[in-house]
């Protein structure tokens, strides 16, 4: 219990950091230092999709509830869903580092094609 706590004090505090253009949708700038992640074909993306667009499609989102279930019970989600997973993953409280990324990318990429 005390996990799934700090992990939204956690996103409660990254909400109350997030710059101005990241809460307008804005592109937040590419990190040079971060490599991209590319998904296996134009399916979901850590590093395109928006958290809002994982969330409306179901297969998308059983991988969330999966990989990150703190992040669908997290008050603050719909400030938020205008943002990338990769956007968040640059807040430490987000609990999410590059291997969680590529793991959330590898499961968005095993989701057969309609």
């Amino acid at each position: 219990m005390r996990p799934v706590i700090a992990a939204l004090s956690g996103l409660s505090i990254l909400l109350a950091t997030v710059p101005a253009a990241a809460q307008t949708n804005a592109p937040a700038p590419a990190d040079a230092a971060t490599p991209t992640i590319p998904a296996a074909s134009p399916k979901a993306s850590v590093e395109t999709t928006t958290i809002g667009d994982l969330i409306d499609n179901p297969k998308t989102k059983a991988v969330l509830q999966q990989d990150m279930p703190a992040l669908l019970s997290y008050d603050g989600l719909d400030q938020i869903k205008g943002m990338t997973m990769r956007d968040i993953s640059k807040f430490p409280q987000a609990d999410l580092d590059q291997g969680k990324l590529v793991k959330l990318q590898k499961d968005f990429d095993a989701i057969p094609n309609p």
